[in-house]
């Protein structure tokens, strides 16, 4: 691309030289797997009747072998609003799929953790290794060798990075994701925020919190603020893994059925038996990556990609880094701000433009790949348009030329902010990200005094009672990976905002991670070493002075650490299942890597 940015052009260099064995190696393995790997054509004939007895009328064509068979790999549950649009899907699918004279059988079934119900509970600390099972689970289902191309259903926070973990490592299959979209706004995102702040203060009950949210989570469909799942979505546009801009339609709406229909239909037309072959393993390279993390810093993305985008990466064979995402972000402005980043959700962001203006905006500036190999037979080109019902006929026309609502979607030339939502800090605490683009810059500095917890819930004790009144930074360690799991700690959130709008100059700091909804307070996460590792964060002491500076990218304590001796260890956490979790707490690397024990263990066998 001839006008790319050269920071752009430079990061994906780097990335491609570092990446060039690793890399080799797995398009390798990749070719071998579509030459004598999983197909139907190097199955017996015992085991190809087990796989259609159930087939019923797709019986004869997926026994003749002359047409494609899709797998279906779904993270359906109905408890979780966002998947509960996914149950009749299979049989939707299977209707489309015939119209193109091809098959689909639903090859597995994964996971799909709701981080909204685990929030601030202990089954929170299953859910960073969620992602890894629901990648183990995603290759048992394509381990079967019945399919010749792949829909994945899955949107939350875990499932989409788990679902690409797990395809990756079948990549010569064609694969798709086919989003469920947003639920329709209810109560403001803001208004939700502001009772529970009340709440955390006691001026609210739990009658009014409960009503309030359930006002705001009220339907089937993804949560409407623009945390870790619907970042998701802004990732596989600008990756070029959806049908084009399928990300924030509504459930049960005749667009949405209709961008279902176009998926089945294109994953058709990209298997191997044709002229248009356009496998997974292909079409996530290093600037299909790159692309993903632009996007993160233009729209002040989820800060828990900052774990996952490296995960997917190294699935694929390809690694990045931290230093990658600090020079993306101070090239990319940021043209977005979707709550907590603003006032409205995502249903406001994509009527005031959504990812065809954002997409459109980022590769006229060249700020993004637009040489890619999406599912899209267009291209990244494809992505600037929004698709649309004329008559009963799916079209798509082009992104608007002028922003809905400046207050929410800017073009490149005057965006909210020059650089994006995101930055590296590093210090004698070690290195963490923290997320600027939804916290005022008066507050990217905080110094302050440390008040030491190893439990989330003491802290909301301490504040109870009155002793986070001051100027202070709350750290709370031994929340890493090979701690606990490595929960997020949004239940904080409300207390500290409240501290923080008394006055108070707040922070922040963990080897745990936030919400993808984090927000106004100043959060230091993912910070590693972490304390069960012997990190620095394990010997701070209550009222070392922290220093915070994400201007400078810098995170330090005011202290002789080395001459203190470690924290002890708090006890493992048993109950709920988490003791099975075991295995994967001793074997996961660090967050920068993506604090994955199944990357991790596949490395080291070589």
């Amino acid at each position: 691309m001839s006008n790319l940015h050269p920071a752009i052009d430079r990061v994906t260099d780097r990335i491609i030289e570092r990446s060039r064995d690793s890399r080799a190696a797995y398009l390798a393995l990749m070719e071998r797997q579509r030459e004598a790997g999983t197909n139907r054509a190097n199955i017996s004939c015992g085991n190809l009747a087990h796989g259609f007895a159930a087939a019923e009328a797709d019986k004869p064509a997926i026994m003749a072998g002359g047409a494609m068979n899709i797998g279906i790999v779904t993270a359906y549950n109905d408890m979780l609003s966002a998947h509960q649009p996914y149950g009749r899907y299979p049989e939707q699918i299977k209707i489309f799929a015939r119209e193109r004279g091809a098959t689909a059988q639903v090859a597995g079934g994964v996971p799909a953790m709701c981080d909204g119900v685990t929030q601030g509970q202990a089954g929170m600390e299953l859910s960073l290794f969620s992602r890894d099972t629901i990648a183990l689970a995603t290759a048992v289902a394509l381990s079967h060798a019945m399919f010749e191309g792949v829909l994945m259903l899955g949107i939350c926070d875990k499932i989409v990075p788990g679902l690409l973990i797990g395809a990756l490592r079948f990549g010569h299959l064609p694969t798709i994701l086919v989003p469920g979209g947003p639920m329709p706004s209810g109560l403001p995102n803001k208004e939700k925020a502001r009772v529970r702040q009340l709440f955390a203060e006691g001026k609210a009950s739990r009658e009014d919190l409960l009503a309030a949210e359930s006002a705001s989570y009220h339907a089937p469909g993804t949560c409407t603020f623009y945390g870790t799942a619907n970042s998701n979505q802004m990732m596989m546009e600008m990756m070029g893994l959806h049908i084009p801009n399928a990300a924030f339609v509504n459930p049960g709406t005749k667009l949405r059925q209709e961008l279902t229909r176009a998926a089945v239909h294109r994953v058709t037309e990209i298997g191997w038996a044709d002229n248009d072959y356009r496998p997974i393993g292909r079409a996530i390279d290093e600037k299909a990556i790159v692309n993903a993390c632009v996007g993160l810093m233009a729209t002040g993305g989820s800060t828990n990609h900052a774990i996952h985008l490296p995960a997917i990466a190294r699935a694929a064979g390809i690694a990045i880094d931290w230093q990658d995402f600090e020079e993306i972000s101070e090239a990319v402005p940021l043209l977005a701000r979707v709550y907590p980043n603003g006032s409205g959700d995502v249903n406001d962001f994509r009527e005031a433009g959504g990812m065809p203006f954002v997409i459109r905006e980022l590769s006229s500036a060249g700020l993004m790949h637009t040489d890619i190999l999406t599912v899209a037979q267009g291209g990244a080109d494809d992505y600037a348009t929004e698709p649309v019902i004329e008559g009963d006929t799916l079209a798509w026309k082009p992104a608007v030329e002028t922003t809905g609502d400046p207050t929410m979607l800017r073009p490149a030339t005057e965006p909210f902010q020059p650089t994006g939502g995101m930055k590296l800090l590093s210090g004698n605490l070690g290195r963490a990200i923290i997320k600027t683009s939804a916290v005022d810059p008066d507050r990217w500095v905080i110094e302050a005094p440390a008040r030491v917890f190893a439990d989330q819930d003491d802290v909301l004790s301490a504040f109870k009672a009155g002793e986070l009144d001051r100027d202070v930074v709350v750290v709370v360690r031994f929340q890493g990976p090979a701690a606990n799991g490595m929960p997020e700690l949004h239940k904080l959130t409300p207390a500290l905002g409240v501290l923080q709008d008394r006055g108070f100059r707040v922070a922040l700091v963990t080897d745990g991670r936030m919400s993808g909804a984090s927000g106004k307070v100043p959060a230091v996460i993912h910070l590693y070493p972490e304390a069960l590792h012997g990190g620095p964060i394990a010997r701070v002491a209550d009222g070392d002075v922290v220093r915070v500076d994400a201007v400078a990218g810098m995170i330090a304590v005011a202290a002789d650490l080395a001459s203190r001796p470690p924290a002890p260890t708090p006890p493992m956490h048993s109950g709920l299942g988490r003791e099975l979790f075991s295995l994967f707490q001793g074997s996961s690397d660090d967050a920068e890597r993506g604090a994955s024990p199944i990357l991790a263990a596949m490395e080291a066998r070589g």
